[in-house]
This record gives structure tokens, C-alpha cells and sequence, in this order.
């Protein structure tokens, strides 16, 4: 397996007066897709999952085909974590859609550069998860991979502001540094 910088990464977090560390160790790595980050229209981006053959088996595995779609929690090694934003900002740096706090958007520079994307699962081959739709570029460090299940998403109907709405039908362009 490639090495990653996180792997080795140690964090301290303080809640509610008690100091935690949490180190994490990739599960796999994203292989193929795309080389370039991009915000948007990642539906059609091929791509590979490959676990960790020093941490699994293929039998890890065994099951997950009879799902059609997976949800992947990923880490943006890619960001330069200087850029790590907490405050107030314009949804994709555009100032005509409101000022929202890091926990109300899915930008990438988020304090602990944590991404989940749901994507398609085209088939399984040994240790590789053949999948469609990952919104992560090649060489991304995977930490937690679920399986789409429906029965477990809210039973109600969902909500979002309209800049959400409109912000999923815009053309693809390079992220930007916010």
C-alpha cells in the first residue's frame, strides 16, 4: 500500500475538558479516476477502491456485491490544511448565495478534511471495489467504506436552501482555493 500522510498523523481535540488523540489508518486507497479536483459532475469518473492488502483479505468483502451503491468516507490529503476554514463563507466563493458556517455546505476545507461521497458499485474483484460516482481523485486515502442501505436514510421528506439545489446542476470546475 502507498503510504499516506495521514496515516501517521496524530490529532488532539479538547470536549467538554477532555483532551482526546485519534489517529486513523486507511482502510484503502483510491486508485484511477480522476487526477484533478473538481467540485463537480462526478457521475460518470470511473474508479477503483483497493484495500489494504497488509489489513484485509478479500473476504472483507464478501457480501457487499449485492449492494448497488456504497458510501465512502475519504480524506482530502490533497488540501493544504493551512486553508482549513471554521468561519462564515459564501457556498463555492459565490456571493450571491448566503453566508454559511463549515458545517452548513460540503466544501472541502473542513477541520479535519473529512469527505463521504456515495458512489455506484459496478463490481467487486478481489481486494478492489470497482466503483463510479467517488468523488475523490486517484491516490486518496480511504478510512471507512458502508454499504447504500435506503432503509437506513430518513423516512421523511428532506429539505435544503435553494443555493443547494442549484449548486448541484452547475458545470464542473476546478475547486478553487476559498
Amino acid at each position: 500500500m502507498v503510504a499516506v500522510p495521514f496515516a501517521a498523523e496524530h490529532r488532539r481535540c479538547s470536549v467538554g475538558g477532555v483532551t482526546a488523540e485519534l489517529t486513523l489508518r486507511p482502510v484503502a486507497t483510491v486508485t484511477g479516476g480522476r487526477t484533478e479536483i473538481y467540485e463537480d459532475n462526478w457521475g460518470d469518473v470511473t474508479a477503483i477502491i483497493r484495500l489494504d492488502s497488509e489489513q484485509f483479505a478479500p473476504d472483507a468483502l464478501t457480501g457487499v456485491e449485492g449492494y448497488s451503491h456504497l458510501e465512502v468516507v475519504f480524506f482530502f490529503d490533497q488540501l493544504d490544511p493551512a486553508r482549513i476554514q471554521t468561519g462564515l463563507r459564501h457556498p463555492r466563493n459565490n456571493p450571491d448565495w448566503p453566508l454559511v458556517g463549515v458545517f452548513a455546505h460540503r466544501g472541502p476545507y473542513r477541520p479535519n478534511r473529512l469527505g463521504v461521497s456515495r458512489c455506484r458499485l459496478d463490481r467487486v474483484d478481489g481486494l478492489d471495489l470497482h466503483v463510479r460516482g467517488l468523488d475523490a481523485v486517484d491516490g486518496t486515502p480511504v478510512l471507512d467504506i458502508k454499504p447504500y442501505t435506503a432503509e437506513f436514510t430518513p423516512a421523511e421528506q428532506t429539505q435544503q436552501p435553494k443555493w443547494a439545489d442549484v449548486a448541484a446542476t452547475l458545470e464542473p470546475r476546478c475547486r478553487e482555493p476559498s
